[in-house]
């Protein structure tokens, strides 16, 4: 079986496949935050997931309109990719410490980020060859939100959990 179905044949059917991609990435991410909010003990750490909970699903909302710009109903293909970091970081974090677990929290939570940020820099690169400037800046909002809390993920990490956790 092929990473990608049979209906892909020009960037067009890729960028959409790959939008789809993301949109049930973001799902997921949406279903796994209250869980990692619930383990978290760091304050600032529960409130940053509670942040980006509100943030991905702003997400969702510019991912429903580019669909809608592009004439397509909204629609998700499963994402192994995202289903296996998920699923990696709660077997983490049942496995570790409680002196550890905000740190693997945190660790899990950057590889997430780390697949959307690769994911939307894609997404854009495709909207602008394919002349699709009116999404870009959508996906450009999105991406620069995925930045901005891997940024605010590692300064918790090097501030004061991986400390905690030494």
């Amino acid at each position: 079986m092929g990473l990608f179905s049979n209906d892909i044949h020009t960037l067009d059917d890729l960028f959409l496949h790959n939008l789809q991609d993301i949109y049930y990435a973001e799902h997921q991410i949406t279903d796994a935050l209250p869980d990692m909010m619930d383990k978290a003990t760091d304050p600032q750490l529960k409130q940053g997931f509670q942040t980006h909970l509100t943030e991905t699903e702003g997400q969702i909302a510019r991912l429903e309109k580019i669909f809608e710009m592009l004439g397509q109903t909204p629609k998700e293909v499963t994402c192994p990719a995202i289903d296996g970091i998920l699923e990696e970081g709660e077997d983490v974090a049942g496995d570790v410490d409680d002196k550890v677990l905000d740190a693997a929290l945190i660790a899990s939570a950057q590889a997430v980020e780390h697949y959307e940020i690769a994911r939307y820099g894609t997404l854009i690169a495709w909207a602008k060859q394919l002349g699709r400037n009116d999404v870009v800046a959508l996906l450009q909002q999105n991406l620069g939100e995925e930045v901005a809390t891997d940024k605010k993920l590692s300064s918790m990490a090097e501030g004061s959990v991986n400390q905690k956790a030494a």
